[in-house]
């Protein structure tokens, strides 16, 4: 996973580089030297800080869980990215998602830089006593690089405002007398949280896909019906007609793009499909969203995997096993799971015209390349997925300036952001050969070095 980041970001200044309208006064040998240093810097973290945290058990046992916070960049602001709870954790997967961050609030212009934790666990076999534990553990460990000017974690699979809560708490009574609202971001609403940061990437998933699909197509119509563009034809293909979408994963944030899809009123939508860890939930006819949101609220996250279950709720739909959403006859694909989904083994089975990645770097470089060429749009996680950090951004404002905004105003200021980054891509996108993936990365890029430029760090 980490090799397709530095591969995209290589391709993006391969691109810029021979690009003599950008950075036009970096000529001759200089440029050179300038885009070697780029891609040193944005290929390799500034730090890397890993742990074991010392933890002693309800059963009196003492373990020691391995817990890692990385720094990839923070030329555009302090560094930013959530912590991961999960058994998968490795090294290389945090310094990945670090470096996804930096792109991604460069892409959206959020004054962060990119920064990710990660803590190897399974939450599901730890008390509510020792996750307590273990998330006070990784502050005071982790306390010196962290602060609301320096380091701002944030939820991310597995943890969520009660976590942020618990570290948050830690950190005040680490550093008394310090500022310390804008510490940890995702907090609960009576810690200092944001209303809709819960929902917040859910949200921006869908409305991604919502304004290419409903506003910007229409409002490009002749454009794009004039272009030889592969996307664009797919893209007019899904125009004004019924559309059908599969969800992977229904944790904050495929359960909140389902619900936004099946709620919509601006698109002919039909969620016929979700899955989660266990199974997956399909009926052709349309599933009742709302009732499977409450069924997972009561039931620990998780969909329904007996038939008497679906009755009981008053739920149609044919339980199948989980990875079969990946391969269904579907207009529109949601991968909001894990990483790695969809791979060279199985990527000619999906059906999909449209794919958007509500979960980081869910489709390998491989399977990336194999739909593209087929003329398949992938909204990337760079550009989808960003709603989290965004709404993370207004949370730290709001603790700074103690006054907070409304529900309304927060997803307000959410799509107008999306909506500018949406804005300034597409029209890129649609009008050469790159894939959206590309173009992203190639204005990450751009924003990323301009800014070390001017300040000085390529050379």
């Amino acid at each position: 996973m980490i090799s397709q980041t530095r591969d995209i970001v290589q391709k993006s200044l391969d691109a810029l580089l021979e690009d003599q309208s950008f950075l036009p006064e970096v000529k001759g040998e200089n440029r050179k030297k300038a885009f070697t240093s780029l891609t040193s810097i944005l290929s390799t973290p500034n730090h890397v800080h890993k742990s074991y945290l010392r933890i002693p058990l309800d059963d009196e046992k003492v373990v020691r869980i391995p817990a890692f916070r990385v720094q990839h960049n923070n030329a555009l602001g302090p560094y930013k990215g959530g912590i991961r709870f999960h058994e998968s954790v490795n090294e290389e997967e945090v310094v990945n998602l670090a470096s996804l961050m930096t792109l991604k609030n460069a892409l959206h212009d959020v004054p962060f830089g990119g920064g990710k934790g990660g803590i190897i666990l399974n939450p599901r076999e730890y008390s509510e006593k020792e996750l307590h534990l273990i998330a006070r553990k990784y502050v005071q460990y982790f306390s010196d690089i962290l602060g609301p000017d320096k380091d701002i974690p944030a939820p991310d699979m597995g943890s969520g405002e009660r976590e942020m809560d618990w570290m948050m708490a830690e950190y005040k009574s680490i550093r008394p007398g310090m500022p310390y609202r804008g510490s940890f971001t995702g907090k609960s609403v009576v810690n200092g949280g944001s209303l809709g940061r819960r929902e917040a990437t859910g949200k921006g998933v869908f409305f991604t896909f919502r304004y290419l699909v409903h506003n910007f197509v229409k409002e490009q119509k002749s454009l794009l019906t004039k272009t030889d563009n592969v996307f664009a034809k797919t893209a007019l293909d899904y125009e004004d007609r019924p559309l059908t979408i599969a969800v992977q994963g229904f944790g904050n944030v495929g359960s909140v793009a389902a619900l936004e899809a099946h709620q919509s009123t601006h698109l002919q939508n039909k969620v016929v499909a979700v899955s989660d860890r266990n199974v997956t939930m399909y009926n052709a006819d349309g599933l009742d969203i709302p009732a499977l949101v409450e069924f997972t609220m009561k039931n620990k996250g998780d969909l329904p995997t007996e038939d008497g279950q679906l009755k009981e709720i008053g739920v149609k739909a044919k339980i199948q096993e989980r990875d079969e959403v990946l391969y269904l006859d579907v207009d529109v694909l949601m991968l909001a799971a894990l990483e790695d989904q969809v791979h060279k083994d199985n990527v000619g089975k999906v059906k999909a015209g449209i794919i958007v990645e509500g979960a980081n770097a869910p489709i390998t470089t491989e399977a990336d390349s194999y739909l593209s060429e087929k003329g398949v749009i992938i909204i990337p996680d760079i550009l989808a997925n960003a709603g989290g950090v965004i709404v993370s951004y207004f949370e730290w404002l709001q603790g700074r300036e103690t006054q907070f905004y409304t529900e309304e105003e927060v997803f307000n200021l959410l799509y107008d952001k999306m909506k500018s980054t949406l804005d300034t891509v597409l029209p890129l996108f649609f009008g050469d050969p790159f894939p959206l993936r590309q173009n992203c990365y190639i204005h990450s890029v751009m924003k990323l070095s301009t800014v070390l430029y001017r300040q000085g760090k390529l050379y």
